[in-house]
């Protein structure tokens, strides 16, 4: 009795509670689905893994069955009453009671195993069901592309499976075989019977058949190889392993043939010869003639011999990542800017981004974080029109930071805090005269100064929201404090799902392991769940065959709502040819465009590149899942644009693949890197400027290039993200003839400049903590403006300020407080550029009676600081004269 209880114990353990835990992850998730609109996805997913691993569960469980059947139909005279002999004795009557159970439950298991082998393999079955031709051929085999990226992960997925049943159903009738008595061991080995060795026979010439089919799959496998000094099939290859496969895929099937005989006749010569030709064959020509052929014929004509294989690279790597779109443009560039030039570009120098991401965090952080529970994760980069102006900002959501909460309990993190507050919104430029950002948005409640206003601030999915809240309870939800006291709200929006039934209540109980949503009564019929808050994992959990960005970033549309855009990519690593980055992905495109409200959750997809095959066939897949972009609002489409981490990736392949003669590539003789300063390479940057031969500036993305293991620039690469250039790409190319200085060798010159070198020294010797933020490389008409700010913070968790600008031009370098000053020295003229804030503005514009009087306070002030031999401060403050002095004698 004890002994059937912890039978009946271990079965419901290994399979009735898993099984009753992915129902309640079926239903949940189903909740979720229907929630957010996309039930079909739900369904077509869970029918294809269901039907996939019922045929793969039921095609193994038949074949054991089948065999297991067969061979005990056979009856057999036995040798002796025991399996085997000397000191350890099984009596064979025994053992042959325990057969059919035994059987029946091994059987059970492995088509279990199989069943979920299947079901994992569901996006594989779809693609191979709904692939496309893509209209392009392989070079070597002549097969479309749609066929490596749909139909051959299923074949050799197949393959796999059926070779895998064959060894089960042949190792399982094998040990039947042996417990009854139909194999024997003996002095002299084993004696097999002859009904056994027909058996095994028809198992034997099956399984030659699935090895030739494996040849056949490898011919295709070859255009991935690694062999060579580039990816793909080289000259030996396809002159030696290529011809290998094929012969073996013609002679495997008649040696698996010949097997068979000899093992049905009992000839074991007959069986194991052409067995040991295949694998000489094998060996031959895949493992020893390609390396003889490599070494003695290739590698002393690699150029000659490899040279159409090198051309397939190119073509297919470049393919592969959409590089056969980007525009090469010669740049002419000259050192003749001049302050017309300059005016003539106002919104560029306008827009030049002088705070940087990390030194902005930290300020907004300490100036805009209002309360220790609130958090800015991160900050982006837009574009918006503001009081009419093309204006590039930054943005930055203010987030609930769970884990900063004063009081952690259940009520108070599912009940009470249960969502974001705001944004900050400033100008990438604007200083104070305090060194500080400007804001167009701020505080809680956002007060907007400028056109842009927000009307729906509360943020309840972020890239911070934990698991799942409850709203439309009894207990009202935290708004926002103030000075009085705090706000409180109530959901209003269509997200989450309402637990609106004892079923639901006890379901998201077991489902979030807490017996508080079944018992809280603050909980009512009207209230919601909402879960699946992380923008992340949300839009993951619906479409997990895409990979997302891992930057999204927040947009405020026309009527003052907030909402998420996250940049997905369609890819694969079955595209022959195509070199493959570290994860072994060689196909990218960033395909599609998830937006997320961040008040109600709804998501949406929107194709941005319909030429892309595998959203193609992802659209067959899920008809009701994809948009066409035209069908994004016309005021977010405003804020589309290309994405960084994508044109990084594409920056990295191009700086070898914008070489398309085979001759030039294999020689790299013009190979590009991106530009390092310090340990880590240059980002790309967004930015708004006038493009060469343009009539408007535009807001775009823009990443440097130098010639390998040299710091002069060698192009400069852009993506362009607005209307209908979207997506266009150009490498403006510098002449080689010339010396055009780049990021590291302007980076060098600062360095050695003896005055920005000795004040930056003064900071340091008086505690502070000089951070130099990212040098841009701004074009402008057909010059180079370099640009890099400089913050200063009293320690490393200080408030970071933004004290100085470096500029530099040809050889000249400048350092000044703001952007304006730093133009004019370099360019002459009186160019008010509104970098700096009104304030700023302002002091140029005082009379001159004011300078003057301002002028003897700093001298004043600085005579005061020597004399107590605070050399840094009297160091700012001469430098502070100067400043006016020059003002004055304008």
């Amino acid at each position: 009795m004890v002994k059937n209880k912890f039978i009946l114990i271990v079965i419901l353990a290994l399979f009735v509670l898993p099984f009753i835990s992915s129902l309640l992850d079926y239903y949940t998730d189903w909740l979720f689905f229907v929630e957010t609109g996309f039930s079909s996805v739900f369904t077509t997913t869970l029918y294809a893994k269901s039907g996939v691993g019922i045929l793969y569960g039921v095609f193994l469980f038949a074949a054991i069955m089948i065999n297991l059947s067969i061979a005990g139909r056979s009856d057999f005279a036995y040798p002796g009453s025991f399996v085997v002999g000397g000191n350890f004795r099984i009596n064979r009557n025994e053992i042959e009671r325990l057969v059919k159970p035994l059987s029946l439950l091994v059987s059970m298991l492995l088509a279990l195993f199989a069943a979920n082998w299947g079901a994992m393999r569901w996006e594989e079955v779809l693609l191979f069901t709904n692939g496309v031709n893509v209209g392009t051929v392989d070079p070597v085999i002549g097969k479309d592309i749609g066929f490596y990226l749909f139909s051959l992960p299923f074949l050799n997925g197949l393959r796999a499976f059926i070779s895998f049943a064959l060894l089960i159903s042949t190792i399982s009738v094998a040990a039947l075989y042996f417990v009854r008595g139909g194999i024997t061991l003996t002095e002299r080995g084993a004696s097999i019977n002859g009904r056994v060795r027909k058996h095994l026979a028809v198992l034997a010439g099956l399984f030659g058949l699935v090895v030739a089919a494996g040849f056949y799959l490898d011919c295709f496998g070859l255009l991935y190889s690694a062999n060579g000094a580039f990816y793909g099939a080289g000259y030996a290859d396809i002159n030696s392993r290529l011809l290998t496969f094929r012969v073996l895929t013609f002679l495997t099937p008649i040696a698996g043939l010949m097997l068979a005989a000899g093992i049905w006749k009992g000839v074991w010569r007959l069986a194991l010869l052409p067995t040991a030709a295949v694998a000489v064959i094998y060996a031959a020509g895949i493992q020893v003639y390609p390396g003889v052929l490599q070494k003695f014929k290739v590698a002393p004509n690699e150029l000659a011999l490899e040279t159409p294989y090198i051309e397939n690279n190119i073509r297919f790597t470049r393919f592969g990542y959409d590089l056969e779109k980007i525009e090469t443009v010669p740049f002419d560039v000259d050192t003749r800017l001049s302050a017309a030039d300059i005016e003539n570009n106002d919104a560029t120098i306008k827009n030049i981004r002088l705070w940087d991401h990390a030194p902005l965090l930290k300020t907004y952080s300490q100036l805009q974080q209002i309360r220790t529970y609130y958090r800015f994760f991160d900050v982006d980069n837009d574009r918006y029109k503001v009081n009419g102006q093309y204006t590039q900002v930054m943005l930055s959501p203010r987030e609930l930071s769970y884990s900063d909460l004063p009081s952690k309990n259940w009520i108070n993190e599912r009940l009470i805090f249960t969502h974001g507050n705001g944004i900050t919104f400033g100008p990438v430029s604007r200083i104070s005269k305090e060194g500080l950002p400007e804001f167009f948005v701020k505080d809680i409640p956002p007060v907007s100064l400028a056109d842009v206003k927000v009307t729906r601030p509360e943020i309840y999915f972020g890239e911070l929201s934990n698991e799942y809240v409850v709203v439309k309870t009894k207990i009202p939800e935290f708004s926002y404090p103030t000075a009085t006291g705090n706000i409180n709200t109530t959901y209003s929006g269509k997200g989450g799902v309402p637990v609106d039934s004892i079923l639901k209540k006890a379901l998201f109980a077991a489902k979030f392991r807490t017996e508080k949503i079944l018992l809280s009564t603050d909980i009512t019929d009207e209230s919601r769940i909402i879960y699946n808050r992380n923008i992340n994992e949300r839009v993951r959990a619906i479409a997990p065959f895409l990979r997302f960005d891992i930057d999204p970033y927040m947009v405020l549309d026309e009527k003052g709502h907030l909402k998420w855009i996250l940049d997905a990519y369609t890819y694969s690593g079955l595209l022959p040819y195509s070199k493959p980055l570290s994860g072994g992905i060689n196909y990218m495109r960033n395909s599609v465009k998830a937006v997320v409200d961040a008040y109600d959750g709804n998501v949406s997809f929107y194709i941005s590149d319909p030429d892309d095959v595998l959203v193609k066939v992802y659209a067959r897949m899920f008809p009701d899942m994809f948009k066409p972009i035209s069908e994004l609002s016309a005021d977010l489409r405003t804020h589309i644009r290309y994405p960084h981490q994508f044109l990084q990736l594409q920056a990295a392949m191009y700086s070898a693949y914008h070489m398309t003669d085979p001759k030039v590539f294999y020689n790299k003789e013009n190979l590009w890197e991106i530009p390092t300063l310090g340990e880590k390479p240059m980002e790309a940057y967004y930015t708004i400027m006038k493009l060469p031969a343009e009539k408007v500036e535009e807001y775009i993305l823009l990443l440097p290039f130098t010639p390998s293991k040299r710091d002069n620039l060698a192009a400069w690469l852009t993506a362009r993200c607005d209307g209908e250039n979207y997506g266009k790409i150009r490498a403006y190319t510098f002449p080689r003839d010339r010396l055009i200085y780049g990021p590291k060798q302007i980076d060098a010159r600062i360095n050695q400049d003896s005055f920005i070198s000795q004040q930056l020294t003064l900071w340091n010797q008086r505690g502070s903590e000089v951070i130099r933020g990212s040098l841009l490389v701004i074009p402008i008409e057909k010059s180079l403006l370099y640009v890099q700010p400089l913050f200063l913070a009293a320690d490393k968790a200080g408030l970071p300020e933004l004290k100085r600008v470096i500029v530099a031009f040809g050889d000249q370098v400048v350092m000044e407080e703001n952007l304006e000053l730093a133009l004019q020295r370099l360019f002459g003229g009186k160019k008010t550029v509104s970098a700096v804030s009104a304030t700023a503005t302002a002091d140029a514009k005082a009379s001159p009676s004011s300078l003057a009087k301002e002028a003897m306070g700093i001298y004043e002030k600085a005579v005061t600081l020597q004399r107590q031999g605070n050399w840094g401060a009297y160091g700012e403050e001469l430098r502070k004269l100067e400043q006016l002095l020059k003002r004055m004698a304008q």
